[in-house]
């Protein structure tokens, strides 16, 4: 085992653990052997979820790499929770104590803590045992940015962002309307919006936030965030994508079925592994796929059973209209090889929830997107796809009477959604969206690569962690006066045996550097 370790928290939450696995993995795989991994693991509070993190954890344990796993003792599930947000949140807190003696337990010395977006009440040890703390946040930049400036909206906002006229400045991103904001923000009267601003004020006392981000997906929002307050080092190093073991010899039944498909014939529909949709709206999406006489690929998840919130395998007979699908589509009740998906030749379209994990796959392999949003920020995630990125077609779903968008789309528009998505067409929109999601595959491998822009943004995130070492960035040109105080400033870190890198003046403020800003006063705000 390496002489330093990183300690990592993440949460069981779906798209929240392997992300920050996958991170982390990055981040071993950066210290040149100088580094281990260990991951505090928290019971899950569900079955369900505890099962999953459990097969998980005994595939990286069976890879072989420097990785700890340390599973925290149980707790007491907290009661009377308005939200999963504030349960997530009240749990974690409950761990404090635990997260404490795990930590000082250790026989590695600690070089960072990391931990889950929803679980910065964690900072609070890492700061009492005087360790580098940051954030690991799984999400858009853009969300980012919104629960960064949530603690600033409280007084301008009196009900919500459902209250407001107008649109909503997110910083970087074109003006939102409010009907786009994250479902989860919409009603600043709840517990939940509460606990959302709490996480967005906390985050400002970690030492840095790692983003599931790219300069090139989000250029213009990790620029805002860093030019618009004093905030943590933003460290960049998306796309951060979990890619499954090597396909077995025998293929998964859906890629079976795509590889008798023509090239780009094919939109796919997934809703993730908590979304479903109810009888009459899988009623109305059988009647535009019908209609659409093109083919697909649809992942139909059944209604949750009892109290559990996780879709069930989808009973199709109960489900689907008599004598659908006629010979063109397939449907799949179960769990499906996504990425695998995702990444097939016959794939044109994905229609999607917009969960940022199942974006960044479909972007990886270029696949334009129509945007279905359903729970958390997945609103203001299919808001940017649409008028920032460019890389999907806009689904419109139902406006209800007092003017909120709903989440219901008729036949109509799932017909004409999928006639946009698959090349030949005609559909300028759909053009647009491919040629951009294709540019978007390229930029994603090129940043994470070496020489890449998110390879760079890892580098300088694990130095300081790694070898001790301060990044200095000069906020100002180098004059004669300032090159002698610079001088004696990096003789004075040298003496105590660390090792200082420096950056010049003109690198870019999108890039995350890593360490401290010389020369620079305080960050205008927002």
């Amino acid at each position: 085992m390496a002489g330093r370790t990183v300690v990592l928290i993440p949460s069981w939450g779906s798209g929240h653990f392997m992300s920050a696995l996958e991170a982390g993995k990055r981040l071993l795989g950066s210290g040149g052997g100088a580094v281990s991994l260990t991951v505090l693991v928290m019971q899950a509070p569900t079955e369900i979820k505890a099962s999953e993190v459990e097969g998980h954890v005994r595939r990286e344990v069976a890879s072989g790499l420097d990785i700890q796993f340390r599973r925290l003792p149980a707790v007491e599930h907290p009661t009377g929770c308005e939200a999963p947000e504030e349960f997530t949140s009240r749990y974690v807190e409950s761990h404090t104590p635990h997260v404490k003696a795990a930590i000082e337990g250790l026989t590695s010395p600690v070089a960072a803590v990391v931990v889950d977006l929803f679980f910065t009440p964690l900072l609070d040890v890492a700061h009492e045992l005087s360790l580098p703390a940051y954030v690991y946040f799984a999400s858009t930049a853009a969300f980012l940015a919104l629960m960064l400036l949530l603690p600033e909206l409280r007084h301008d906002l009196t009900v919500g962002f459902e209250g407001m006229e107008g649109t909503v400045d997110v910083p970087g991103l074109p003006p939102v309307p409010p009907s786009h904001m994250p479902v989860c923000l919409v009603n600043k009267t709840v517990k939940n919006y509460d606990w959302f601003e709490y996480h967005g004020r906390r985050f400002t006392e970690a030492k840095g936030i790692i983003v599931n981000s790219s300069v090139e997906l989000e250029g213009p929002v990790l620029a805002a965030i860093a030019d618009g307050r004093t905030a943590p080092t933003i460290h960049a190093i998306g796309p951060v994508i979990w890619f499954d073991s090597p396909a077995p010899d025998q293929p998964h039944e859906c890629v079976r079925w795509l590889d008798a498909q023509p090239p780009a014939s094919v939109v796919f529909l997934c809703f993730g592994s908590i979304g479903f949709l109810d009888a009459a709206q899988v009623r109305e999406v059988a009647a535009g796929l019908e209609r659409s006489g093109h083919r697909f690929l649809w992942v139909l998840r059944g209604p949750p059973a009892g109290d559990v919130r996780y879709p069930t395998d989808a009973n199709l007979g109960e489900l689907l209209p008599e004598g659908f699908p006629a010979g063109r589509g397939m449907v799949w009740p179960r769990w499906a090889p996504q990425k695998n998906i995702l990444g097939h030749a016959a794939v044109a379209g994905f229609v999607t929830h917009c969960g940022w994990n199942s974006v960044l796959e479909s972007l990886w392999f270029g696949v334009p997107m129509a945007p279905w949003p359903l729970y958390g920020e997945q609103q203001l995630n299919a808001f940017e796809l649409v008028a920032s990125m460019g890389v999907a077609v806009e689904l419109i779903r139902t406006t209800a009477k007092d003017g909120k968008v709903g989440s219901f789309v008729g036949a109509a528009e799932v017909e004409r959604t999928v006639r946009r998505l698959v090349p030949g067409g005609g559909s300028e929109e759909g053009r647009k969206a491919r040629e951009k999601a294709a540019e978007m595959s390229a930029a994603c491998r090129k940043a994470v690569a070496e020489g890449g822009l998110s390879h760079a943004a890892l580098q300088r995130l694990i130095l300081p962690v790694t070898y001790h070492t301060v990044v200095l960035r000069l906020g100002v040109p180098i004059t004669v006066m300032w090159s002698a105080t610079y001088l004696l400033l990096c003789a004075m870190l040298v003496t105590t045996g660390l090792t200082v890198l420096t950056f010049p003046y003109d690198l870019p403020r999108s890039f995350a550097y890593g360490g401290a800003d010389i020369g620079r006063g305080k960050r205008k705000s927002f």
